[in-house]
C-alpha cells in the first residue's frame, strides 16, 4: 500500500515559484502519491505557528518553502525540527550561494520578483495584443506580431500563444482550414516574420477534438473529428509549411511549455540572423 503524504507549500508571496518547483520536483517520482496545501503571503510567525499546528494534525506532513526573509525562514525550519517535520527551503541555499559568488547582500525582499518595471509592462502588453488575435483575429496587424503560429485545429496554438505572452512574447495564431488560406502579406513577405508551423498526429487530433468539440450548429462534427479528413488537413498544413520553409514542431507527445521552449529558441535564432 503506497503512503500517501500531505504537501504544504509555503510561499512569502503569490507561491507561483513554489508550485511550479513541486510540479516538476513530482513529476519525477510515478508512485508519489499525495494531497497539496498552499500556503502564500505568509510573513509572520503567527501564520507559521498555525501551518505547523496544521501539519501536527496530520500524517505524512513535509513542508516546502519560498521563504526569503532570513529568520522567518530560520523560526520555520526551527519549529519543523521540533514537531519532527521535514522541511525544505528551495530558495535558501541559491540566494546564499548567489550573494557569495556576486560578493553582494540579497535585498530579502518578498515579492521582488513582481515588481512593475519595463520587463512587467511589456509583458502585459504582450498578453492583451495575443488575445486580441487568438484564432485568426486582426490578421492585419501581422507587423506587430513577435511570433506568428500556424496549425490546424487543436493543435494547442492558443495555449501555447498565451504561454509565451506571459514569457513577453506578442504572438498571433492562426488556424487552418482545407482551404489552406493565410494572409496575403505572409504569403507576399513569408520570410519577414516568424512563424512556426505546429502539426499532431492526426488519431491524437481525433481524440481530442471529439472531447473538446462545442456545440456550435456550424461545424459538422463527424467530419470536423474524422481521422480521414483530418490526415488531409495535416498533409496539406506540412505542404504549406514546407512551400514557405517554416520551421514545424510536432505537438503530439509535448507539453505547451517544451512547444513555447523550441519557439522562443527558433526566434532568437531568426532574431540574430
Amino acid at each position: 500500500m503506497n503512503i500517501k503524504y500531505q504537501i504544504f507549500l509555503i510561499s512569502d508571496s503569490t507561491g507561483e515559484t513554489l508550485d511550479r518547483i513541486f510540479l516538476a520536483l513530482q513529476s519525477q517520482f510515478t508512485n508519489f502519491d499525495y494531497e497539496k496545501k498552499d500556503f502564500v503571503f505568509t510573513r509572520t510567525e503567527q501564520q507559521i505557528e498555525k501551518i505547523i499546528k496544521e501539519c501536527k494534525d496530520k500524517q505524512n506532513a513535509i513542508i516546502l518553502y519560498t521563504i526569503v526573509d532570513t529568520a522567518l525562514a530560520k523560526h520555520l525550519a526551527n519549529e519543523s525540527l521540533k514537531n519532527n517535520i521535514p522541511c525544505f527551503g528551495v530558495l535558501g541555499n541559491l540566494i546564499l550561494s548567489f550573494s557569495k559568488l556576486l560578493n553582494q547582500q540579497a535585498t530579502h525582499k518578498p515579492s521582488a520578483q513582481h515588481v512593475l518595471d519595463e520587463e512587467y509592462y511589456k509583458r502585459i502588453e504582450a498578453i492583451q495584443f495575443t488575445m486580441a488575435h487568438d484564432d485568426g483575429k486582426k490578421n492585419e496587424d501581422l507587423n506587430k506580431a513577435d511570433i506568428i503560429l500556424i496549425g490546424v485545429s487543436r493543435t494547442s496554438k492558443t495555449p501555447t500563444s498565451v504561454y509565451l505572452a506571459n514569457r513577453g512574447f506578442k504572438t498571433l495564431n492562426i488556424p487552418l482550414v482545407l482551404e489552406q488560406k493565410i494572409p496575403d502579406l505572409l504569403e507576399k513577405e513569408s520570410k519577414k516574420f516568424c512563424v512556426v508551423g505546429l502539426f499532431a498526429d492526426p488519431e491524437r487530433l481525433s481524440e481530442i477534438r471529439k472531447t473538446r468539440a462545442n456545440t456550435n450548429q456550424n461545424i459538422d462534427l463527424n467530419l470536423y473529428t474524422s481521422v480521414e479528413r483530418i490526415k488531409e488537413e495535416v498533409e496539406n498544413s506540412k505542404k504549406m509549411f514546407k512551400k514557405f520553409n517554416w520551421p514545424t514542431i510536432d505537438v503530439t507527445r509535448r507539453s505547451v511549455e517544451e512547444t513555447a521552449a523550441s519557439i522562443i529558441k527558433i526566434y532568437e535564432i531568426k532574431k540574430n540572423k
